[in-house]
């Protein structure tokens, strides 16, 4: 688990950093705007680095934004409240198909 360790700034981009995350390897940060929060993915430690992951919640969907170095556009995926709570679920869950119910069903 990554501890939040307060609100210190990288000297290098002024974003929020997490120094557990930092000790670990782990690059993210976190930034709430106005009408949403923003998180950004940084991938540090790969022998094939990756562009940055930038995550953008909303209040009513969650966009997953890349950029494609090939074709050097931004690549985005949008997706519903109901699709990320699926994926949370699927993370967890070994190979199949599944359909999620509420509880009282």
């Amino acid at each position: 688990m990554v501890e939040r360790t307060g609100g210190r700034r990288c000297a290098n981009c002024g974003f929020k950093t997490c120094r557990r995350a930092a000790s670990l390897g782990l690059m993210f940060t976190i930034e709430h705007e106005f009408d949403s929060t923003v998180i950004t993915l940084v991938d540090q430690d790969a022998a094939h680095l990756q562009e940055d992951v930038i995550i953008n919640a909303f209040e009513d969907c969650v966009t997953v934004e890349q950029l494609d170095s090939r074709t050097d556009s931004v690549v985005r995926i949008t997706l519903s409240l109901t699709q990320i709570r699926d994926l949370a679920a699927a993370l967890d869950l070994p190979e199949g198909a599944y359909q999620l119910r509420p509880a009282n069903t």
